[in-house]
């Protein structure tokens, strides 16, 4: 079974990539045949970059060609839009990673003029543009052998929005990294609560929500021990934002609070190499994310966080808000969480886990069978199953 990859990867920074990466070692692993046309070719964003770029592939030798779609990207998009119209007996599957939609920006030329407007002139352009990019995105949908979500409510809402027929998206869970038992130590021993925020730095994370509930719960409980980490990319390749700096403004918010100075510290950039002993460095994670309201003009994201995947590969809890499709994902006894933006929600669960400490085993525990459950070569097996179902019958020829 010969299965051709359109997807970013490594070295290109952003939580697709590293996910598209683990993806095919997996199913290589499992005997499949993965072929990656474009690696370390990074697609265009147009028409004819991509009519160029496709040509140069022998897509009549592959059985099966499978996309990642997400994180604000359209190359990949296009390149099935191109092997729907010139391939149209080729079984085509992807994952959409930021269900209900799947590109949620326009593309051609409306895309390539945002980076020449006012952020708000982008903005309206998009707006006006959204009935068209939908119906695309419906068009191409339709076309798509099978579409897989991450989660269960991302699978029902891509099917609604996409208005797609009952069996054709179907949810396959995020993939965990094998860490051994050896590898799996105990949490940190008995002293300060030590959490931590992982994952690209920019604005929509709402880290300023962390931040603002741990100045509350010092407030409320001020000889209370816990530590907090922040930790991650900050140049993502892909993200809906744009602005001023950041971190500028997350430092000058912790100066602001009045939190210690040995209370928060950051750890920017962390290599593969150490996101294991860093994640178990610490008792729970919190993802404080929130949703946007500029996206919510066109629709719901109910994708998760590779994050979440991380955590419970590594045996530990999570602290999350209710955005996208966590509640789903922190639904096995692994963690809790709070209304998004509700920091006071957010600094009373801080204060259980001070105030109950057995909670951190308990979830850890949960956290820990999740993550063995969801292991890669158990997603391998699944995907190999869907894929070998898929090609089963379908004859691949070229539309000349």
């Amino acid at each position: 079974m010969r299965i051709a990859l359109i997807a970013p990867l490594p070295p290109e920074q952003s939580g697709i990539a590293d996910y598209a990466d683990a993806f095919q070692q997996a199913l290589s692993q499992e005997g499949l045949e993965m072929i990656l046309p474009f690696k370390n070719k990074r697609l265009g964003e147009t028409a004819e970059q991509i009519n160029t770029q496709m040509q140069g592939v022998h897509w009549q030798d592959v059985d099966l060609v499978h996309a990642e779609l997400g994180g604000g990207r359209n190359g990949e998009f296009l390149a099935l839009e191109w092997l729907a119209r010139h391939y149209p007996l080729l079984p085509l599957s992807a994952t959409v990673h930021d269900p209900e939609r799947i590109i949620w920006r326009p593309l051609g030329w409306p895309d390539a003029l945002g980076k020449y407007l006012p952020r708000r002139a982008h903005q309206a352009l998009v707006l006006l543009c959204d009935p068209w990019t939908l119906a695309r995105e419906r068009r191409l949908a339709a076309k798509l052998t099978t579409l897989i979500t991450l989660t269960a409510l991302g699978a029902s809402r891509l099917a609604l929005r996409m208005r797609l027929p009952e069996g054709k998206v179907q949810q396959i869970a995020h993939g965990n990294q094998i860490i051994t038992p050896q590898a799996l130590p105990p949490l940190p021993p008995h002293g300060p609560l030590k959490l931590l925020y992982f994952g690209f730095i920019y604005r929509g994370k709402g880290i300023e929500d962390l931040i603002a509930a741990l100045a509350l719960l010092m407030a409320q409980r001020p000889a209370a021990l816990v530590e907090l980490t922040l930790a991650g990319g900050t140049a993502p390749e892909m993200t809906f934002a744009n602005g001023p700096s950041y971190l500028d403004e997350l430092k000058t918010q912790l100066q602001a609070a009045g939190l210690p100075v040995h209370m928060v510290r950051w750890q920017l950039d962390v290599p593969t190499a150490e996101i294991v002993p860093l994640i178990q460095s610490h008792h729970v994670l919190v993802l404080p994310y929130q949703e946007s309201k500029k996206l919510a003009f066109l629709g719901q994201m109910r994708g998760t966080s590779g994050v979440l995947s991380w955590a419970a590969a590594c045996g530990r809890s999570v602290i999350s808000s209710d955005a996208r499709s966590f509640a789903e994902e922190v639904s096995f006894n692994n963690g809790a969480v709070y209304p998004q933006g509700n920091t006071a929600a957010l600094a009373a669960l801080l204060l259980q886990l001070l105030d109950q400490p057995a909670l951190l085993p308990q979830r850890s525990t949960s956290a820990e069978a999740l993550g063995v459950a969801r292991r890669w070569p158990n997603i391998a097996k699944q995907f190999g199953k869907l894929f070998s179902g898929l090609i089963q019958g379908k004859p691949n020829a070229p539309h000349l």
